[in-house]
């Protein structure tokens, strides 16, 4: 019927054949701008995803950055601080290069200086045993009357001793006056005369005496003076010594020196205790395979004996070779890598202990570089200062005493509960990374840092060796180091004697007054017996007289 209605109105039937083709046309038109549309929906999704990605990408990249500043504003705040700080570990009153303030504690007004009132004055030194110059004083014409009437004065017979402390150092010519003798006798082939012998000589052919040459090796090696300030000193005093002349001795006195030295190094070497350091060395010698003229002084601590070496190298090789392969035994270092790659530690003859003032350094940086973590790095100094509380209670009593075993088990638990606190922190995801790494370090090192737990001879520390090197680092920065081989052989030789002489409480300058007056009996060379004249061979009688205070004891050679 519907085809019969079209039929018969065929304007009404074009018409909607038109409307068909618009909205095919439409359709078509529509399903074309939704395929456009898809495709640049497409192509944002596209530029969306790559502009997330380097925005997340970015935002990476500027975390690291952040991370990068914050850790060298912290280098840089670490750096200010070891270039302007005081560079000791003595605790003062203005000195936070080695320590950290609690931010919760409460504020004290700082020490006055000088005598603190209620503590006990520092002890009167004593001076008896220095020789007594008596000077007598009396009144002059004129104030020996009586100020009223002028009548003179009569003395009492009594007197009122003052005492004052001087220092009388001069230099002077020391001329022998040799006697000759005629024989009496008709012997044949006698001579005409007989003449008493001179002096023995350090130095044959040589002007200064023995006491000259102690005097500069004590200015350079003991006092740690340049040499030509020291010779400058002398000036003063009216002896003007010329510089290349006492160089080209002390290059003559080396030699002397060597086996005393080589005692020390083997002694040294076969100690159960031990510690070492070592410090930069300049040497101005050419060497070849070698760039620059930077060696190293190493310093080995023993139980009775201190050696020092001079190396141009700083690896392992040179501890290593200081001990014997199989000398067993602890060696007390801080954690340079040096120590752990030596033969001896890897076979596991040697055991390192190691330093907590090390351990210590670390958590102060921590604290200094970056100050939002500085109630974090109190929080583990408090915990290692304990350590050292107790460690220093349970030493001061016997270690059979009940007092002894309370503090020891005191001191063990402390240990056990730091090892969980640190284990505790580093498995959280947050730590921060200074913290990780300081907490990590300390975990690394932990055999080796609980030690001195079960043995009390080892102490938590290597400063002893530091200060052992510390002379020596302050003559490295007067002298500017050794310019020739034989300094380095002189100053390492020196460094060795001196301060293992005074580990055995023994007067520097008498030691050496007494061994170089040998080797000039000796026309100049090395003394036949030079065991005699090692600290621990001493007799009792000599070592008496080596440490004796009285300044006029004179040293009784009857070798």
């Amino acid at each position: 019927m519907m085809n019969a209605t079209l039929l018969d109105n065929p304007d009404r039937s074009a018409c909607g054949s038109r409307r068909e083709a618009e909205l095919t046309a439409l359709v078509e038109k529509l399903l074309g701008e939704v395929a456009q549309l898809r495709g640049e929906v497409a192509e944002l999704r596209q530029q969306a995803g790559y502009w997330k990605g380097m925005f997340e990408q970015t935002k990476r990249k500027n975390e690291k950055l952040q991370k990068e500043i914050d850790s060298l504003r912290a280098e840089n705040r670490q750096l200010k601080d070891k270039l302007f700080a005081v560079k000791s570990e003595k605790k003062q009153s203005t000195d936070r290069s080695n320590r950290l303030d609690d931010p919760k504690a409460a504020s004290t007004p700082p020490r006055p200086r000088g005598h603190q009132p209620n503590t006990p004055g520092p002890r009167r030194r004593d001076y008896s045993h220095l020789p007594v110059v008596e000077e007598f004083a009396q009144l002059s014409l004129d104030a020996a009357a009586c100020p009223k009437c002028g009548k003179p004065v009569t003395e009492t017979g009594e007197m009122e001793d003052s005492e004052m402390i001087e220092l009388d150092v001069r230099a002077h010519r020391r001329k022998i006056r040799r006697k000759r003798y005629r024989p009496t006798c008709d012997c044949p082939d006698t001579p005409q005369t007989l003449t008493a012998p001179a002096p023995p000589k350090l130095i044959p052919k040589g002007r200064y005496g023995v006491s000259v040459w102690v005097h500069v090796l004590l200015a350079k090696f003991a006092s740690h003076r340049a040499l030509g300030n020291a010779l400058e000193a002398l000036s003063h005093y009216g002896l003007d010594l010329p510089q290349g002349t006492i160089t080209d001795g002390l290059k003559r006195i080396a030699p002397l020196l060597e086996p005393v030295y080589e005692a020390i190094l083997a002694r040294n070497a076969e100690s159960f205790y031990r510690q070492a350091d070592e410090t930069r060395w300049s040497v101005f010698v050419e060497q070849e395979g070698k760039i620059g003229y930077r060696w190293w002084l190493w310093g080995f601590l023993g139980e009775d004996t201190t050696a020092f070496r001079l190396e141009p190298t700083r690896s392992h090789d040179v501890p290593e070779g200081h001990y014997a392969d199989e000398a067993k035994g602890i060696l007390m270092v801080d954690r340079y890598s040096a120590y752990k790659a030596m033969a001896q530690v890897k076979s596991g003859v040697v055991k390192l202990a190691f330093c907590w003032a090390h351990v210590r350094r670390d958590f102060i940086a921590v604290g200094k570089g970056w100050p939002e973590l500085i109630d974090w790095a109190v929080a583990w100094l408090n915990r290692i200062r304990l350590l050292y509380h107790l460690n220093r209670q349970r030493l001061s009593h016997d270690p059979k005493t009940p007092e002894f075993a309370r503090h020891d088990t005191a001191l063990r638990e402390a240990i056990a509960a730091m090892h969980r606190q640190a284990t505790d922190e580093l498995a959280q995801p947050k730590l921060r990374e200074p913290c990780r790494k300081a907490l990590a370090s300390l975990l690394d090192h932990w055999s080796g840092l609980t030690l001195f737990i079960d043995d009390p001879r080892i102490p938590m520390d290597n400063n002893a060796s530091e200060r052992a090197v510390r002379g020596p680092s302050m003559g490295r920065k007067n002298y500017f180091g050794s310019g020739a081989l034989w300094s380095v052989c002189l100053t390492a030789a020196m460094f060795s004697i001196i301060a293992t002489l005074k580990q055995w409480k023994i007067n520097p300058r008498r030691w050496l007054f007494w061994y170089l007056e040998s080797c000039a009996a000796t026309n100049g060379r090395v003394p036949q017996d030079v065991e005699q004249f090692l600290p621990w061979n001493l007799t009792t009688e000599r070592r008496a007289e080596l440490t004796s205070p009285e300044a006029s004891v004179p040293i009784n050679d009857s070798s």
